[in-house]
């Protein structure tokens, strides 16, 4: 065997064992982790949403909800491993490309580079928070403000605020577009689903996307205000986001529907877990 063979056969070996169960395994522990995050912000919303503004609506109120739960501290290092797996397996992506006929393309690869790095982050957040049991650092609103007032302080940092938040408002506008549109039908494994239950999680991923991505374009809107306002308080977290919801004509019923949509994203994570192809 001449060595360009041996080298296919090494790339081929290589390629089959990233999609093999290890690879299969943290990438479904990834999407119940996520379910899990989503579950409770969306319940947390709820809560604001009827009354209870004492609660904080976002990955870091998430946390402290798990934390005070039974067994809390074996949940929190779950969730965070559940996260590290989701991380590898987009890592994965980056390195052999994802399924589907275009999956090794250099778009599909820039993106699954940016959701590992997004997953990293995350994964990182929740296991200091396992280690110290206390919230690591500020809540996501205080984040977002830091983040605003520090990018403004740069040489055209306006310019910049307000390119991140339109780039902002075209992810939510996209994540809601596709999840109307049922995109995700290509990713799911629907042959092994019965017809009531392909029907549940249609409703659960074209609901909860598009709840999804009306908050995505909304912080988004928030941070182009900020940007030209040259205010960086008035930047959002998801929590501050959420919030403002409320605020709107529709009063708190707005946030009522979209701390659902949420909740049926979580539900639709889970779905995702079971029958993404991976």
């Amino acid at each position: 065997m001449n060595t360009s063979a041996m080298a296919q056969s090494g790339r081929f070996r290589a390629r089959r064992m990233a999609r093999g169960s290890v690879t299969e395994g943290a990438a479904r522990a990834g999407f119940t982790a996520r379910g899990v995050i989503y579950l409770l912000v969306g319940a947390l919303a709820l809560q604001i949403a009827f009354g209870d503004t004492g609660r904080q609506a976002d990955r870091g109120g998430a946390l402290q909800e798990l934390a005070h739960q039974p067994f809390g501290a074996v949940l929190l290092w779950a969730l965070g491993i559940g996260l590290v797996g989701m991380a590898l397996w987009r890592l994965s992506e980056v390195v052999f490309g994802s399924v589907g006929k275009d999956g090794r393309s250099p778009r599909k690869r820039l993106m699954a580079a940016a959701r590992c790095a997004f997953y990293v982050f995350v994964a990182y957040s929740v296991l200091a928070f396992a280690v110290s049991r206390h919230q690591s650092g500020n809540s996501s609103d205080q984040q977002s403000r830091d983040a605003t007032a520090r990018a403004l302080e740069i040489p055209g940092g306006q310019w910049l605020v307000g390119a991140a938040g339109l780039v902002v408002v075209g992810a939510g506008g996209w994540i809601a577009v596709r999840a109307v549109m049922r995109k995700y039908h290509g990713k799911l494994r629907l042959g092994q689903m019965s017809r009531r239950t392909r029907r549940l999680v249609d409703v659960t991923g074209v609901a909860g996307g598009a709840a999804r991505g009306l908050v995505f374009a909304v912080a988004g809107v928030f941070a182009v205000r900020a940007a030209i306002d040259y205010e960086p308080d008035r930047a959002k977290g998801l929590d501050d986001t959420l919030r403002s919801l409320a605020e709107t004509p529709l009063g708190p019923w707005l946030l009522v529907c979209v701390a659902a949509g949420l909740v049926l994203f979580g539900v639709f994570s889970f779905a995702m877990a079971r029958w993404r192809r991976v």
